[in-house]
């Protein structure tokens, strides 16, 4: 049997979410559970699993008269349990294991944003500065999922999907200092 699974991604800010949305927080010590994904399967799909997550970001400036001196910036990577879905009968651990990476890919992600983030200077252009970065890393973050998807043929293809596994796994220790806290 073919195993086909989409990712879904909710690139949007924190205020756009409604806040009776449930959300998970990616941890690096919890994994994904057939579970979590709560949302109802769309017909006429070929997908068997879909995985709705987001990188999402809140910040706040400290102004001084009309110059910013300060701020401070919150950077989420979120799974969303009523949007994503799953057919019961065709999935197994390694459909799972496939959707766990795309929220892992979102987590990575959100650390290279981070990262970002520290890097900035403080200036009066800070505000469009941030959400110019979360533009672009929404962007980055699409193309990530959707080359883990063509390549590893949404999970069908091991190779790569092994290979997928072992980059983002790396890749998530290169960025360990930025990692989400909760």
């Amino acid at each position: 049997m073919i195993y086909k699974s989409i990712c879904l991604f909710v690139l949007a800010y924190l205020l756009i979410v409604p806040p009776s949305d449930e959300v998970i927080s990616w941890r690096d010590d919890i994994k994904l559970t057939w579970s979590e994904f709560k949302g109802v399967p769309k017909p006429n799909m070929s997908a068997v699993a879909v995985t709705a997550s987001g990188i999402t970001f809140e910040f706040s400036v400290k102004e001084t008269g009309s110059r910013i001196v300060s701020f401070d910036a919150n950077v989420f990577a979120h799974f969303y349990p009523n949007k994503s879905w799953y057919i019961k009968e065709e999935s197994d651990n390694h459909i799972l294991a496939h959707e766990q990476l795309h929220f892992d890919i979102t987590e990575l992600y959100a650390r290279k944003f981070r990262k970002q983030i520290v890097q900035l200077n403080v200036t009066n252009n800070l505000k469009s500065e941030l959400r110019s970065l979360h533009n672009n890393i929404n962007k980055e973050v699409a193309i990530a999922q959707n080359l883990y998807d063509q390549e590893s043929n949404n999970s069908v293809n091991r190779e790569f999907q092994a290979k997928w596994e072992k980059f983002v796994k790396q890749e998530l220790i290169k960025l360990d200092a930025y990692k989400s806290k909760k």
